[in-house]
């Protein structure tokens, strides 16, 4: 029979699709003695895994509950087969990419300062910082109080499932959006990522999913920043080391763009770092995956990754090299 090790942490019901032809062996967090498993569902917080994995042994096949792995593969080694749970967090991922979006362009947390003052007429700061921030001082009227998404030019860096469910996600506000991939395709067209410097300086909102590897690593720095038009939203949904980070806060600081993250370099953002305080900045603590059905669709895939390898059919989503 198949032996398969969970974290404890997980409720009963997740395991309603499971094969019967397995064994499911609960895992605590405080294991404190070996166990021979087959299949091992890792917990999702790397740091408990970790503490986890020198418990282990006879592990033959890794079935990760997130899509990023980059941890795993140095602890287990390469006789291993790991598998990730892409599409797993397709949906909340890309709604936390267009909440944080509208959010930005809506001046939201501005606005959430000026309820906690009390002060109506406080409003009217709104349109000075639209000002300031994208160097559009024309005298408006009525002024400026938020801005539109509808129409604007979208760098989509990263075109993977999470990439085409933010596409999709998109599409009601008929945006320009222009895809950016590991390598460039034709149908539908998607750039490579070699071509950024000559994408970048036309796209008015900036938005990152895609992987931490050696290549993505400090893919947007200070060269980058300079290339972007004044005033742009950059996104990250992805990793925080895509981004360098002394790199962003300079460009916050000088009021050069605006952003969005979810993830930070390094993580979790120690208490007092520049960025918690830089302008133009909504700081969510890498949480846009994590909604209520986003274990309940990863167990239903390791369920079914199970069934394949019990019938020895090829499994799915296998991480070869750094991704």
């Amino acid at each position: 029979m198949l032996r398969v090790g969970y974290p404890a942490t997980l409720a009963a019901e997740l395991f309603n699709d499971f094969p019967k032809e397995v064994e499911l062996i609960s895992l605590p967090d405080t294991l404190d003695h070996d166990v021979d498993i087959d299949v091992w569902i890792p917990d999702p917080y790397s740091n408990r895994a970790t503490r986890t994995w020198p418990h282990l042994r006879r592990v033959r096949l890794v079935l990760a509950l997130l899509a990023g792995t980059e941890w795993i593969p140095g602890i287990v080694g390469p006789h291993v087969t790991i598998c990730n749970a892409h599409g797993a967090h397709n949906i909340s991922t890309a709604e936390w990419t267009v909440a944080s979006i509208l959010t930005m362009l809506k001046y939201f947390p501005f606005y959430l300062d000026v309820q906690h003052a009390g002060k109506w007429k406080l409003r009217y700061k709104a349109s000075a910082n639209y000002a300031e921030l994208t160097g559009d001082a024309r005298p408006i009227y009525p002024p400026v109080m938020l801005e539109e998404l509808t129409g604007k030019k979208v760098l989509l860096v990263g075109y993977g499932s999470i990439g085409t469910e933010i596409e999709r996600m998109l599409a009601p506000f008929h945006v320009d959006m222009v895809r950016v991939a590991r390598s460039a395709r034709t149908q539908p067209e998607v750039f490579a990522v070699g071509d950024l410097d000559k994408l970048l300086p036309q796209a008015e909102i900036v938005i990152l999913i895609l992987p931490s590897t050696a290549e993505t690593r400090g893919l947007i720095g200070a060269r980058q920043f300079a290339m972007m038009r004044q005033g742009a939203l950059l996104v990250n949904a992805a990793r925080g080391p895509i981004v360098d980070t002394d790199a962003l806060i300079d460009a916050l600081q000088s009021g050069k763009i605006r952003a969005a993250i979810d993830v930070t370099d390094p993580e979790p953002l120690p208490d007092g770092h520049p960025l918690w305080s830089a302008p133009n900045l909504l700081i969510t603590p890498h949480v846009a995956g994590s909604t209520p059905m986003f274990m309940v669709r990863a167990m239903e895939f390791a369920a079914s990754q199970i069934g394949r390898y019990l019938r020895g059919e090829p499994l799915e989503n296998v991480v070869t090299g750094e991704y």
